[in-house]
């Protein structure tokens, strides 16, 4: 008796109609690219702060955000905005205290989880919007989204050049932060805003569920290749870049969501860099004997 397998090649990829396909999702290439590289230099900043459960925490309410957009028929990059802007002040505000931070997450995520999926239980729309909200979908972006894609991801890495400096100390060395004068804070709080709005984006491209792969993975792998105050930011923008844009290319040519694509892609740029920190280490060691 021969067995046939459940799921074949050809339902992962199939590269026929490719360059017509590739035509389609435009925008969501751009979007991507321009994520990916503003998503790794944030990244850095979330490792060294020690933010990543933040970001999954700004990334439910950004997604009850979008439900409620999606159910009332207003703009879901904004109503994605205006919940991850949310979340991102009450965990700036109120999570001064690593124990408070993570209190505060831990409330917010499944309250942001069980707001939209209310939301989306009440949406009578196509059952690919609601989807696509948790995991992604390469060609829900579309011009006007693109836009404010693009101008809000500008945005944050225009405020992040001017601000890299103290932020950076503040990350770093907090207590010699506030001791020259730097509002720890403020700069916190700022931080945050920042993250809520890149969070907000990363939404529409790889869901709700798995923003870490382009907010936190990259920067991960950077820090294990180099620690560099120049080549880590480089790396991990890089690394973004290569994620979101190489993941979006083959999920053109499969039937699955854009998401685990690019959280694959992430994930194995992450396990080289271990790989890599690790070979160095050894043959460090005995030199250093």
């Amino acid at each position: 008796m021969i067995s046939v397998p459940l799921v074949s090649w050809s339902d992962i990829f199939s590269f026929e109609d490719y360059g017509a396909l590739l035509a389609l999702v435009q925008n969501s290439l751009i979007a991507g690219a321009v994520l990916g590289l503003v998503g790794g230099l944030i990244g850095v900043f979330v490792m060294q702060r020690d933010l990543a459960f933040a970001v999954h925490g700004v990334s439910e309410m950004s997604f009850a955000g979008a439900a409620a957009a999606l159910l009332f028929g207003f703009n879901i990059v904004g109503g994605s905005l205006v919940g991850a802007m949310v979340a991102a002040a009450l965990i700036g505000v109120l999570g001064a205290k690593a124990r408070d931070r993570n209190s505060i997450i831990g409330v917010l995520m499944p309250f942001g989880l069980g707001l939209g999926i209310l939301f989306l239980s009440l949406y009578d729309g196509r059952s690919a919007n609601r989807f696509s909200l948790l995991t992604g979908q390469i060609i829900s972006v579309d011009t006007p989204d693109l836009a404010w894609l693009i101008g809000i991801c500008v945005a944050v890495f225009v405020v992040l050049l001017l601000v890299w400096r103290p932020l950076r100390f503040d990350s770093l060395d907090p207590a010699s932060a506030a001791a020259r004068g730097i509002p720890s804070t403020l700069v916190s709080i700022g931080f945050m805003l920042l993250l809520g709005a890149v969070v907000a984006v990363s939404v529409q491209i790889i869901g709700a569920l798995l923003v870490m792969a382009l907010l936190v993975t990259p920067a991960a792998a950077a820090m294990r290749l180099s620690a560099g105050p120049l080549a880590v930011p480089v790396l991990a923008a890089v690394f973004g870049f290569v994620s979101a844009v190489g993941g979006i290319l083959l999920a053109i040519a499969g039937t699955l969501p854009v998401s685990p694509y690019i959280t694959t892609i992430s994930f194995s740029i992450y396990v080289v860099c271990r790989v890599v920190a690790w070979g160095r280490a050894r043959v460090a060691r005995p030199v250093a004997a």
